[in-house]
Order: structure tokens, then C-alpha cells, then sequence
């Protein structure tokens, strides 16, 4: 019997008892439904996360921190009038502590930071679509503490100019309409105006460049704005006298790769510096690490129900194939007396176990794709709008297809045993099968 023979033999023989066959194929769809959708779930999730990380930064900034220190074997630090200062709520980067002067100069003296920006709070009341807006005109403003570090998601426009002496100001998406503007388009390069409180209680105002308008992200909520216009508000918000503080500064990295890229070796090496000055650096990935290992674990667990649904699947691979083997005796009797080899016969029996996994595999990865990918546009539409660009199930077709494979080979796997003991019959004993 030539290769193409057993083949369409295996698989018209795995569909001789219907019933059982459509039995044994469900129980491997709940596991291959279960896994593409499992799947799909951590690639969309990391996908996202990853995609958020690259528009914060590209691997050569550093956001540095006081160190967190756990001695307490000397009792407490004695209290120094020059030393740092100790914030009201704990630094969620860090400890309570926070930055001075002295720790932004030796940031900038380690080799290979280019320079260094701490990261200032200011406080906007409100902002306005022109100079002379009227009350009702005005709209509150969150600023994002964050939008020093790296690129925002743009509709429309350009990123910050965080070393230009221009005031400038990304504007989040759903500001376009309130400020009078017909798009997005028609909002960059205008005008605004912000409104905030001074360190005298006094209302100020300042007009700013919209340079770009931003889609509301994960990491990136509130608008934007360079560092000039920080500078401009913060210093008008600093309380006369009180010495500089900062919750976390931004260390802009050169490296020393080709074209000044920066290298993993780079980012330990300055690490390493910061922490002999006390201090704390972390990468952007370095945060979302843990973001990231908590999603993988819960993938993990769903996944492992997937896994014991194969399991038990292939026990019925087993037991479907055994009762074949038994009431086919006669007839494998018959192909070995008629010069059938051992090799023809296991390979017979075998591809009916990947067909029917084939068969289970393929058609739960296509239902858990035509489901998912409902389900991930009605979230989409609705509890995850505010999240423009996750897609909450990402089916990519690499992982689609490894999934039906691994269930095709515990299958096969399965169906080793009968398919021996279909190998190992004697011919003789085999007819003489009743």
C-alpha cells in the first residue's frame, strides 16, 4: 500500500464509527478553543503593553529615584536641614524620599547621561480654546507628570519639543471639540490658553503651542507638555525659599554603540553608578516587567485548564483507537496476510489519531477565533473604549497554527499504543478472530 493509500485509508477509516469519532474530536475542540483563546488573550494584552512602552521610550532613558533604603539595624536617619526632603505619600517609583539638587548634579557627572530633567508637578486649573475665553468656556486639565519621557500616540501633529524654549502642549483627543476646534488637523498650531494658581494664591495665565493631539493610552493619560512650559508653571508654583525637591528626575542616555545607540551595557553601567550615589534607575521596561509577569502567570493558569482538557482528550484518542484495533482483528489480519508491513500498519492506525486531532484542533481554533474576535469588538465599542489600540484577543496565525500542531502531536502521541498493538498482531491468530 503506497504512502497516499494509508493515508486517504487512515482517514476514511476515522470516520467509519461517526459518533464516536465526533465524540473524541469534541473533547480535543474544548482544549483547542480554550488555548487559542487563552493565547490570543496574552499576545493581545502583551502586544499592547509592549506598544505602550515604545511610545514612553526607545531603551536610553532612565528614571532615577532615591534609593529605598531597608537598613534599620542603626535605628533612624539623624534628621540633615541639607540632606533630602520626605514627601507627604510614598514616591510610587520609590521610597517617601525625594530629589534635590545635589542628587540632578550627580546624575549628570556619570558617563553617559546626556542630561538630566527632573520631573516637576504643576497644577493646571483650567484651559481655553483662545486668550479672551469666557468661564464657560473653560475646561479642567490634567497634565501628565510623565510626558517628558518619551512619544505619545498622535492623531494628528508632532512630538513635544522638550528642548525648545517655546511653550508647547499636546492636546488629549476629546479636548478637540470642547475648544471649538472641527478636527484634530485644525488643532495643531493653535492657541490656548491655561489657567493655574501661583505660590501667592494668585490666578495666572499662560498661552501654549498645540503642537499635536494625543489619544488617551494606558501609561499616557492627561495632556502633555515640554519641558519649557513645566519650567514656566513651576516656577510659578514654587513656594519662595523652600529648597528644590523632586519626586523622580529623567536621565536621557548617549550610549557608546555605533551612531551613539544605546546598549544594554550602557543602562547596567549607569545603573550601578547611580546606586553607589544612592540613587535608582529604572527603565521603562523595568517597570512594566512586573505588569507583564503577573499578566504571563494569569495566562498560565487559564492555559492549564486548556492543558486538562488534552489530557483527558487523549485518553479518548486512546480508548477510540483500542476499540478500533479490536474490531477490526480480522481485518488486519487480512492486510498483513496480503503483505501489508508492521511500519504500514502502525502508520495506519496512527494518522486516524491525527486526523481526528486534526479534526478536534481545527475546527475549536476556528470557533475560539470567530468568537473571540466578536467578543473583542464589543469590548472594544464599550468597557475598553477608552483604551484606543488593544485588541483584547489578537489571534496571530504563527500562534494559531503551533496550537493546532501540538494538539495534531498529542494526538499522535495518543495513538502510539493501539497503533502497536495493531503493528504487533499475528496474521494467523488475527483471521481466526471471531
Amino acid at each position: 500500500m503506497r504512502t497516499a493509500d494509508v493515508i486517504t485509508t487512515a482517514t476514511r477509516n476515522a470516520f467509519r464509527s461517526r459518533l464516536r469519532t465526533t465524540l473524541t474530536a469534541l473533547s480535543l475542540f474544548v482544549g483547542a478553543f480554550t488555548l487559542t483563546l487563552t493565547t490570543a488573550l496574552g499576545a493581545g494584552v502583551n502586544d499592547y503593553v509592549t506598544k505602550q512602552v515604545e511610545t514612553l521610550s526607545t531603551g536610553d532613558v532612565l528614571l532615577v529615584t532615591p534609593a529605598a533604603s531597608t537598613d534599620t539595624t542603626d535605628g533612624p536617619n539623624e534628621y540633615d536641614p541639607d540632606g533630602r526632603q520626605q514627601s507627604g505619600q510614598a514616591n510610587p517609583l520609590g521610597s517617601g524620599t525625594l530629589l534635590n539638587d545635589d542628587d540632578l548634579e550627580a546624575t549628570r557627572a556619570i558617563a553617559c547621561v546626556d542630561r538630566v530633567e527632573p520631573v516637576r508637578q504643576i497644577s493646571v486649573d483650567w484651559i481655553a480654546g483662545d486668550a479672551d475665553a469666557a468661564a464657560d468656556g473653560r475646561y479642567e486639565l490634567d497634565v501628565n507628570p510623565t510626558s517628558s519621557i518619551g512619544r505619545s500616540d498622535l492623531v494628528a501633529g508632532a512630538q513635544l519639543d522638550q528642548e525648545s524654549g517655546d511653550l508647547q502642549i499636546l492636546l488629549p483627543e476629546d479636548y478637540v471639540d470642547a475648544l471649538g476646534f472641527s478636527d484634530a488637523e485644525d488643532a495643531v498650531g493653535a492657541t490656548v490658553t491655561l489657567g493655574y494658581t501661583d505660590a501667592a494664591l494668585e490666578e495666572q495665565t499662560v498661552e501654549a503651542e498645540v503642537v499635536g493631539v494625543a489619544r488617551t493610552s494606558l501609561l499616557a493619560a492627561g495632556s502633555g507638555v515640554n519641558q519649557a512650559l513645566t519650567d514656566e508653571i513651576a516656577d510659578a508654583q514654587a513656594v519662595p525659599g523652600q529648597p528644590n525637591a523632586y519626586a523622580v528626575a529623567v536621565a536621557y542616555l548617549e550610549g557608546s554603540g555605533a551612531d551613539g545607540a544605546v546598549t544594554a551595557a550602557d543602562v547596567d553601567a549607569v545603573k550601578a553608578d547611580l546606586a553607589d550615589a544612592d540613587l535608582a534607575g529604572q527603565t521603562v521596561e523595568d517597570q512594566l516587567g512586573v505588569i507583564q509577569t503577573v499578566i504571563t502567570g494569569i495566562i498560565g493558569v487559564l492555559s492549564a485548564f486548556a492543558v486538562v482538557a488534552l489530557i483527558a482528550a487523549s485518553f479518548g484518542i486512546v480508548n477510540t483507537l483500542l476499540m478500533s484495533v479490536q474490531e477490526r482483528t480480522r481485518e488486519i489480519g487480512l492486510m498483513k496476510a496480503m503483505g501489508m508491513s508492521n511500519g504500514r500498519v502502525f502508520g495506519l492506525f496512527s494518522l486516524e489519531a491525527v486526523v481526528i486531532g486534526l479534526l478536534g484542533s481545527a475546527i475549536g481554533a476556528l470557533a475560539a477565533i470567530g468568537v473571540g474576535t466578536a467578543i473583542s469588538a464589543g469590548a472594544a465599542s464599550t468597557v475598553l473604549a477608552d483604551l484606543p489600540g488593544l485588541t483584547l484577543l489578537l489571534f496571530e496565525p504563527a500562534t494559531v497554527v503551533t496550537v493546532i500542531v501540538v494538539i495534531m502531536v498529542i494526538a499522535f502521541l495518543s495513538g502510539v499504543l493501539p497503533a502497536r498493538r495493531a503493528a504487533r498482531q499475528d496474521p494467523i491468530e488475527s483471521l481466526r478472530y471471531e
